[in-house]
């Protein structure tokens, strides 16, 4: 009896223990997902400096870049329909310009890849500093793509909430929250319209803004179509769904238009492509046995 005490209490000890381990320990999931955290930490802290200092980089040589206020404007503007609305946006842009030009006039200018040129270095450094600002349209483009696609729910959410009773500014506010998921472009820029008008703006001028931040037609005349309606007194509900059914239109009609274009579109690659293969399985073994049947009897009348 006295040897069993001391073994009953190492086994209750050793349960206690284990017990207390086992409610301590966290789950599985927890576990995974704190460890996901400290490695997406880890990873944003070793890329954070790094593209800060590159930034810093560009942003120091588009400081010393001579610009042209003509130029400025329309940049500007682009990079705003682009989404890029920093007020340091605009040099970056300038020295990533810059940057591109002198590396590609570095990389033709000596014997990386091929011979030296300086006429092709030339006009690779030409192109260099042409090409960031065709990305940066093709950008402002896709982005103005997505803002179009989206205005269709954004009018019929717009126009619940209106029947609803709720203002304008209201409406603008709910359907810019909902739409966060997905449409961001578009819920960023009805963001920006609220914060405008709690600045004290004017809502023609909030809502001109909009058309000029987005560059999208559609919105263009959404716009006019509010402030006239706000100019007028009629009905703001009514107005949006007579605008939705038209803008509907407009989008099934744009689908018939690039349906109709899909037939030219697609003789170019059917010429370049599939037609010489056709060639070769038709006309090829034609050839093939006229040659081996007319080379043969020109030798011999040789």
């Amino acid at each position: 009896m006295s040897t069993m005490i001391p073994l009953l209490a190492f086994l209750f000890g050793t349960g206690l223990v284990a017990a207390v381990a086992y409610a301590l320990i966290p789950s599985r999931a927890d576990a995974i997902d704190s460890r996901l955290q400290e490695l997406t930490l880890s990873r944003e802290e070793e890329q954070k400096p790094r593209f800060q200092s590159l930034v810093g980089v560009f942003k120091r040589l588009g400081e010393r870049v001579p610009r042209s206020p003509k130029e400025m404007g329309s940049l500007r503007l682009r990079l705003v329909q682009a989404g890029y609305r920093r007020e340091e946006a605009l040099t970056i842009f300038f020295g990533m310009r810059v940057a591109f030009a002198l590396l590609l006039f570095a990389i033709f200018a000596t014997s990386i890849f091929a011979r030296p040129n300086i006429m092709v270095a030339l006009a690779a450094m030409g192109l260099g500093y042409v090409l960031p600002g065709m990305l940066l349209a093709r950008m402002a483009k896709r982005r103005s793509h997505r803002i179009r696609l989206s205005l269709a729910d954004m009018l019929d959410l717009l126009v619940v909430s209106v029947e609803a009773g709720l203002g304008l500014d209201q409406a603008l506010q709910r359907v810019g929250q909902e739409l966060a998921f997905a449409y961001p472009e578009l819920s960023d820029e009805l963001r920006l319209i609220n914060l405008e008008l709690r600045a004290g703006k004017p809502r023609a001028e909030a809502l001109r803004n909009l058309a000029d931040r987005t560059g999208v037609d559609d919105l263009s005349s959404l716009v006019t179509m509010l402030i006239q309606t706000d100019k007028f007194g009629t009905s703001v509900a009514q107005a949006l769904r007579v605008y939705s059914e038209t803008l509907r239109t407009k989008r099934r009609q744009r689908a018939e238009e690039a349906a109709a274009k899909t037939g030219v579109k697609m003789v170019f690659p059917l010429v370049t492509c599939i037609f010489p293969a056709i060639w070769v399985i038709t006309i090829g073994p034609a050839a093939i046995k006229f040659i081996t049947v007319l080379f043969p009897m020109v030798e011999k009348t040789k």
